[in-house]
């Protein structure tokens, strides 16, 4: 078997199903219509190898990124013209993902890593889009004229690590030699906070292994909590700070897109058991350099020298500030380094939504626990997990799983109290494990007052505020978390939280725009899929909502939502008729 490296392009019909299901005969002779004339003319035109075809999609394989996305391009331009005056429920649109990467050629077939996530990249695109990934993405960079607007980091189905991925701006008016100006230069700037405001930008690993990514970027997660609980600052989400990672930035430009005045950048350099941090604040309307630093340490002193760097930083941008609320900003998560090393390596798989990442990172958290059992922010991921698998249907003894989540909860309240990321993870936990929903909405309140700019607590507080009927108040929490956070690689869940709220305010179109392409995002995540369901029926609209209950049967065994999901009756009939309407009984 050969291996080489190539540009692999997968694409598909986006409701094949439901348009062969209307008009199987006039959707075929459609489809190879189009092929004949526009895909597979474009193919050939840009070097591109068919490798396989299925009913509704195929699979192309380039020798460069470069012909790959001017090809998907040129595509999905002449689609969007073929399409211009057909009605939108008999439109063929394609979606494409491209992905750059090593791949095994058995016969004339294609496999490895190369298919799997482009195929998986095809899978969040929008219909009528392309969705590339960050390695395709810097092959191209500077040598096509298509605008990109970056996604952040994505969750793909199977993919253990969230991929960085971006989404080509398609103006059938242009071709793809025609300037395109990607959307983050022509986006209007945020507005500046009405306090002092601050991103952190992922620290340069400067060790020369590559292993010790992790411990830069959990240095620097460490950092930007820290700097959070200072009451008067505002700071940007580390998951918005982070889709800048391995990028040269403009700071300027740092603050224009996320709508901060200050930004922090620096490094880190691990060697054995010495360690130094570099770091420099600079005034990002400005450009100037308000203070610069080198701290040297060892492994031991890990956590004075973190704190170290958030005191210069809030000192320079606050002279006056009181060392008082500074000393307060400061805890200590575990003195354990061990515990602490495992907790970051299990942190990102916390932020996946599947059985695979969930069982992952509760053998680590697990580790992490057993060398510290008062470690709280490890307690209240492990509950968090805990929640996942139950919440997934993924969990074959319920009842277990849920009482050792509830107890993983309230160790870790108990050993941590005023720890907001502990609140906020137990809070959200305590909802998935029926607890009361007026406690976990106490919890969640607690963690936004002992840190107004964490993210993650608006994020839950948004959910809590929708399961218990708020739905008014659940949209401004949303919004605030969206704009601490405004890049995070959460907005599919976001996404379908404020869809939710726009299906109980019987908004139904905008909500199915938010629930649809959530859904393709995060196929497992069944909150989607229900809510999804229940709007397609309420519309009228039954051949998709079943289309989405066939879809729900394959991805879990909890086809039905548990009775205590919503609080409110009049909420909760309403959404339960919808689901009866597409065929799921209670």
């Amino acid at each position: 078997m050969e291996r080489r490296l190539a540009a692999v392009l997968a694409a598909d019909v986006a409701g094949y199903s439901r348009l062969m299901s209307r008009d199987e005969e006039g959707t075929l002779a459609n489809l190879k219509s189009f092929r004949k004339t526009l895909v597979d003319p474009q193919i050939a035109a840009h070097r591109g190898r068919i490798v396989k075809t299925t009913g509704d999609g195929m699979l192309v394989e380039f020798a460069s990124a470069v012909d790959a996305a001017r090809c998907a391009f040129e595509v999905q331009r002449g689609m969007a013209g073929l399409n211009t005056d057909v009605p939108q429920e008999v439109r063929i649109e394609f979606r494409i993902g491209i992905h750059v990467g090593d791949i095994i050629i058995d016969d004339d077939d294609i496999f490895g890593d190369g298919v799997n996530i482009a195929a998986r990249l095809e899978g969040i695109a929008e219909p009528g889009g392309v969705c590339i990934s960050d390695d395709a993405q810097r092959q191209i960079r500077g040598k096509v004229d298509i605008g990109f607007d970056d996604m952040g980091p994505q969750t793909l189905k199977n993919i253990a690590e969230p991929m960085r991925a971006w989404r080509m701006q398609i103006d059938p008016h242009l071709s793809s030699t025609t300037a395109a100006k990607p959307l983050t230069e022509a986006a209007q700037p945020l507005a500046l906070p009405d306090k002092p405001s601050i991103a952190v930008l992922p620290f340069q690993n400067m060790s020369g292994d590559p292993e010790q990514e992790y411990f830069a970027d959990g240095m620097v997660e460490d950092i930007i909590t820290t700097l959070s609980r200072i009451r008067w600052l505002f700071v940007i989400a580390r998951n918005s700070s982070f889709t800048y990672k391995g990028q040269a930035v403009d700071v300027k430009r740092v603050g224009r897109e996320l709508g901060v005045r200050y930004v922090l950048e620096g490094s880190v350099r691990k060697a054995g058991t010495k360690l130094r941090i570099t770091g420099q604040l600079i005034d990002a309307l400005t450009g100037a350099h308000l203070w610069a630093d080198r701290i040297d340490g060892s492994m031991e002193d890990v956590f004075d020298l973190q704190d170290k760097v958030a005191l210069s930083v809030a000192g320079v941008i606050e002279p006056a500030l009181e060392a008082a609320e500074i000393s307060r900003s400061i805890a200590r998560p575990t003195a354990d380094l061990s515990a602490y090393d495992f907790y970051l390596r299990a942190l990102p798989l916390t932020r996946l939504w599947g059985e695979e990442g969930a069982v992952q990172a509760l053998g680590l958290l697990r580790q992490a626990i057993a060398r510290d059992p008062n470690y709280g922010l490890a307690l209240g991921a492990a509950s968090w997990c805990q929640a996942q698998l139950l919440l997934g249907g993924w969990a074959t003894d319920r009842e277990s799983v849920r009482r050792e989540g509830i107890e993983f909860g309230r160790r870790a309240v108990q050993a941590t109290p005023d720890d907001p990321n502990v609140l906020a993870w137990v809070a959200g936990a305590f909802h998935g494990f029926e607890e009361s929903i007026d406690s976990a909405i106490a919890l969640i309140d607690r963690s936004i007052a002992l840190n107004p700019s964490g993210a993650s607590s608006w994020f839950w507080s948004g959910f809590l505020r929708l399961f218990a009927g708020s739905t008014d108040l659940a949209l401004a929490h949303f919004e605030s978390s969206l704009r601490l956070d405004p890049r995070t690689p959460l907005r599919p869940f976001l996404d379908t939280g404020v869809g939710a709220c726009y299906f109980f305010q019987h908004r139904f179109e905008e909500a199915v725009a938010l629930l649809a392409p959530s859904l393709r995002q995060i196929p497992t995540y069944v909150t989607t899929a229900w809510v999804l369901i229940s709007c397609y029926a309420h519309m009228g609209r039954l051949d998709e909502a079943r289309e989405v209950v066939a879809h729900l049967r394959k991805v879990t065994p909890s086809v039905m939502p548990r009775k205590k999901l919503l609080h409110d009756p009049g909420q909760r009939e309403f959404f339960l008729a919808g689901l009866r309407l597409a065929g799921l009984g209670e």
